[in-house]
C-alpha cells in the first residue's frame, strides 16, 4: 500500500493501532474489558513541528497531542515531528500520542497514562517512551502494511547557510589590512565598522565583513 501524503499514512497508522489498544484494555469478545482503551474517533494527525523545540534539538519534542477542548473542530490534534522519518520510530511516537488522546490530556504522564502506555507496549520514561519488544514487532507489521512513509527527515529550523563559528565576526580593510571583530548584533544594527586609518585610501569606508568565516 502506498500513500501520497504523510497525513494519509499517519491516519491509516492510527486506524491500524485501534485494535491493539482495545486488546490492551482487555476489550475482547466474550469478556468485559478491564480498562477502556478505545481510541477516540475525533483524532486528526499531521507531520509538523510541535509547539516547542524546532530550534533546539536537544529539547525538541518529537510528538504532541492537543486536547479536543482546544480545537474549534473538537478534534484531538496530533503532530509528529518532521525530524522523524523511520516508520517504526514514527509509529512508536504516534502510539505515545494516541495514549494521550485515549486517556485524556488531563492525565498528563501520570498513573492513567502510564497504565495505558505499558499495556500497549511502550517502555521507558513516560515523557520519552519507546516501543518494547512486543510492540516493536506489531509496529513492524503495521509499517509493512502501510508501505513507505512519504517523508524525508527535516532537520531543525535553518536557512541552510553556514553558521558563524564564533560570536565575533571578522571585518577587514581590503587596502591597509586594518582588522577588527564585531558581533552580529552590531553588524545588523549599525552596519560594518569604518576604516579608521588616516592615510588609507579606504579611510572612512565600511570594512569588508567575513560572513562565512568559521573561527
Amino acid at each position: 500500500m502506498n500513500h501520497d501524503t504523510r497525513e494519509a499514512w499517519l491516519t491509516e497508522g492510527i486506524n491500524a493501532l485501534r485494535p491493539h489498544f482495545q486488546d490492551a484494555g482487555g476489550d475482547k469478545p466474550g469478556r468485559r474489558g478491564e480498562h477502556d482503551y478505545t481510541v477516540p474517533e475525533n483524532v486528526r494527525v499531521t507531520c509538523g513541528w510541535p509547539s516547542k523545540g524546532a530550534l533546539a534539538r536537544k529539547n525538541q519534542r518529537i510528538g504532541e497531542c492537543w486536547s479536543d477542548h482546544a480545537s474549534k473542530g473538537k478534534m484531538f490534534e496530533m503532530f509528529i515531528s518532521p525530524s522523524l522519518a523511520a516508520p517504526d520510530e514514527v509509529l512508536a511516537v504516534l502510539t505515545h500520542e494516541i495514549v494521550h488522546a485515549t486517556v485524556g490530556l488531563k492525565a498528563k504522564h501520570g498513573k492513567l497514562f502510564k497504565r495505558c502506555a505499558l499495556a500497549v507496549g511502550l517502555v521507558g520514561k513516560m515523557r520519552a517512551t519507546t516501543a518494547g519488544p512486543e510492540l516493536a514487532k506489531a509496529l513492524d507489521k503495521i509499517a509493512a502494511q502501510l508501505g513507505p512513509y512519504p517523508h524525508q527527515e527535516l532537520q531543525g529550523m535553518t536557512t541552510g547557510e553556514k553558521k558563524q563559528g564564533t560570536r565575533l565576526i571578522k571585518a577587514e580593510c581590503d587596502v591597509c589590512g586594518y582588522t577588527v571583530r564585531v558581533t552580529r548584533k552590531w553588524l545588523d544594527a549599525a552596519g560594518a565598522p569604518l576604516c579608521p586609518t588616516p592615510d588609507c585610501d579606504q579611510h572612512g569606508q565600511p570594512l569588508t565583513v567575513a560572513e562565512q568565516e568559521g573561527t
